[in-house]
């Protein structure tokens, strides 16, 4: 067998002037069309597990490429299989809050590695017990206040009255006895005038 270096020159230089033509077409293919051409990143999801993110990736709306922590933290106590499972299993208008869900999840559970977020319900509970005990013993003392009020209000009402009771006696002593002068200065005015005219 003869080795020809000049037919291996020919082919190779086929080769890179029809490839140098291609190359050629396509850019003016790109360039000449109206469309922008979009660059598509693959999502966080994607770009950690090293696989190609297709166009209908169902982690690509819930794990944006900016958001790569987001994925890692589910991803290291769910698994991408079970995300994916989850997330095919539940309807589209509830996949936004069950991510959500399960990196708060993650996120708990890595400060927390025994109780999770379990720890922090149950501290929140006791939280809300403790916040429902103290308004029911403010609720009792706005009671307290309240009839310690009434009472108080109904003590100076009663010793108003009493008050004025006293003043009103004297008014009305005061009162007859002013009717009973003007009453006699009328008999005596009656006495003195004449009684025909």
């Amino acid at each position: 067998m003869e080795y020809n270096k000049n037919s291996t020159t020919s082919t190779t230089t086929v080769a890179a002037t029809s490839m140098a033509a291609e190359v050629s077409r396509l850019s003016h293919t790109l360039s000449d069309s109206s469309q922008p051409s979009v660059i598509m990143s693959p999502c966080a999801a994607c770009k950690i597990l090293r696989r190609r993110c297709v166009e209908k990736c169902i982690l690509a709306p819930y794990f944006p490429p900016t958001e790569p922590l987001k994925f890692t933290i589910a991803h290291r106590l769910f698994g991408a299989s079970n995300i994916i499972k989850l997330l095919q299993e539940i309807p589209e208008t509830q996949r936004a809050d069950a991510v959500n869900s399960m990196v708060y999840e993650a996120n708990a559970r890595l400060r927390d590695p025994v109780y999770g977020c379990t720890g922090t319900i149950c501290q929140l509970q006791n939280q809300i017990n403790e916040l429902q005990a103290e308004l029911a013993k403010a609720k009792a003392q706005n009671l307290n206040m309240q009839c310690e009020n009434a009472y108080l209000y109904e003590l100076i009402c009663k010793q108003h009255v009493d008050d004025n009771e006293g003043n009103l006696s004297q008014i009305m002593e005061f009162n007859d006895h002013n009717s009973t002068f003007v009453f006699d200065e009328c008999n005596l005015d009656v006495a003195w005038e004449p009684l025909w005219t």
